[in-house]
């Protein structure tokens, strides 16, 4: 099969441990671009391929915050330049009104940054996505576990790459194609 067009080789594995070993083979041989696919979380795995952190969190701190001075922004413009009524002879500029408002926005902001984020960095929505042109890839959701490595990995050679992963005993090793 031609490079351009194939997407990765994956590989079948039977039980969870070997789908564990596997993924940390993989990353010890220097794959970067790979990808498990279990039935259940199977523990072990995201550290084997080397996931870290995620900046989901920094986004959604980011969306707190711009949320929050946005609100307290509007109430100040609000009650301060556009109406400055004297109610009860308080200051236009009563911060402690302006709390309730501004903690509020400041979640809102905060949940709409992270659904946006997370989406986003997940490339969602993806209504396709090649693994499911792998003939057996549906027994993913039932009792089979899977490692795919993308072709686009810098080290990617199609022969030595299923070399690799017919050495650690699958059930099968697959050309998934785009």
């Amino acid at each position: 099969m031609h490079t351009k067009a194939l997407y990765g080789l994956m590989a079948e594995f039977d039980a969870p441990e070997a789908l564990r070993e596997a993924a940390a083979r993989v990353r010890a041989a220097g794959y970067t671009r790979a990808e498990a696919y279990s039935p259940f979380p199977v523990e072990g795995v995201t550290e084997a391929l080397g996931f870290g952190r995620t900046r989901v969190p920094l986004i959604v701190l980011i969306g707190g915050i711009v949320g929050a001075v946005g609100a307290f922004g509007m109430e100040w413009y609000a009650n301060v330049l556009s109406y400055p009524w004297n109610i009860g002879g308080k200051p236009p500029n009563s911060w402690p009104a302006f709390i309730p408002i501004t903690f509020e926005l400041g979640v809102l902001g905060a949940s709409f940054a992270a659904v946006i984020g997370m989406l986003a960095m997940n490339k969602l929505p993806q209504p396709y996505h090649p693994v499911f042109n792998a003939p057996r890839f549906g027994l993913a959701s039932r009792d089979r576990f899977f490692l795919c490595i993308e072709a686009e990995d810098p080290i990617f050679d199609a022969h030595a790459t299923r070399r690799l992963l017919e050495e650690m005993g699958p059930v099968e090793v697959v050309e998934v194609p785009q």
